[in-house]
């Protein structure tokens, strides 16, 4: 089967329309959102309008901030109003940003993002089957349902639930409960198989489940450009983004797996002490090489085929700097030729 590839959807309401139509010019399966600086569901409303058959999808949206009905709706309306074609993809932040930011409870984060899931596929069994709501988890009660607030059942099918994971712990309840897993940009091959992919398969053993019943979005940084000076800027924008993500206790277990466990401490520090210039500078092409397929745009297609090709059934491309549409054209063309689909 031939990997979906999935494009980031950076645009804001106001450049939404255009930006979907542009995304889908180039090539791209889907979409994604990133909840950041505004609401990661508005702008998917456009792109179904403006871009449709294209796959929509938030990638991710923080869960525990919201009650699972208030979710359960969302994802209801725009699997409707997109034909069929939206993914909603949940993830729990850090605690930090639970706790700090939104003034919510974090812990304990997997069983507490397992009891969420639960919530919202009986919520969605409610609509779509007609059965009563009965829910009663450990986090989370939903026993009413009248019709009046029941939008019936969804003509296209009930959505499908991704969680973003890194650890071993919130990956297993991926494997478990949701329908599918988004793998974090900040992955390296080593960590991928040794450690996530494990744990997908210890939560579809648990829940009874096959791999095909599963869906693997792995989110891949690329370094490339169309000439050297190009591809230095990337490089940096890129370093800058991996001493970001690095510099996050959270995010420990990819760096642990390469032997780079030491360098997170002290870009943390750099952090405490508002020096985020500097984090890029602390990571080196090693690091780089592992986190990131880089090279001449001919050769990224090759490259993520070699890393994800066997495992992945999505590939959401993460490049975090300007470059001309006609690249990225090309390397989702070098992508399906090379797959054989075209």
């Amino acid at each position: 089967m031939t990997i979906k590839i999935d494009g980031p959807f950076y645009a804001q309401l106001g450049d939404a329309a255009a930006e979907a139509r542009r995304l889908a010019a180039i090539g791209y399966d889907g979409l994604y959102t990133l909840e950041g600086s505004s609401d990661p569901f508005l702008p998917l409303v456009l792109a179904a309008e403006h871009a449709p058959g294209l796959d929509i999808a938030t990638g991710i949206a923080v869960a525990f901030p919201r009650n699972p009905l208030h979710l359960a709706y969302q994802a209801w309306d725009l699997q409707r109003y997109s034909g069929g074609h939206f993914l909603l993809g949940i993830g729990s932040q850090v605690k930090a940003h639970i706790e700090k930011r939104f003034g919510e409870d974090f812990d304990p984060p997997a069983p507490r993002m397992r009891d969420y899931i639960l919530a919202l596929k009986a919520i969605f069994t409610c609509w779509q089957e007609g059965t009563p709501l009965d829910y009663r988890g450990r986090f989370y009660r939903h026993t009413l349902m009248t019709p009046m607030f029941n939008p019936g059942p969804n003509p296209h099918g009930v959505p499908p639930v991704m969680l973003g994971a890194l650890g071993p712990r919130m990956t297993e309840v991926a494997g478990e409960v949701a329908d599918g897993l988004i793998v974090h940009p900040f992955n390296n091959e080593r960590f991928l198989r040794e450690q996530a992919l494990p744990a997908v398969e210890r939560g579809l053993a648990r829940g009874g489940r096959e791999r095909g019943d599963f869906t693997l979005q792995v989110n891949a940084i690329v370094v490339t450009g169309e000439d050297a000076a190009a591809r230095q800027a990337a490089d940096a924008n890129v370093r800058g983004l991996l001493g970001f993500y690095a510099s996050t206790p959270a995010y420990l277990p990819p760096m642990a797996a390469i032997g780079y466990a030491d360098l997170q401490p002290e870009l943390n520090q750099l952090t405490k002490q508002g020096q985020w210039e500097e984090l890029g500078r602390r990571i080196d092409d090693e690091f780089v090489d592992a986190f990131a397929v880089s090279g001449h745009p001919g050769d990224i297609a090759a490259g993520l085929l070699a890393r994800y090709g066997d495992c992945a059934d999505r590939l959401a491309i993460y490049a975090p700097y300007a470059a001309p549409d006609s690249m990225w054209g090309q390397i989702l063309q070098d992508l399906r030729r090379l797959q054989g689909a075209g």
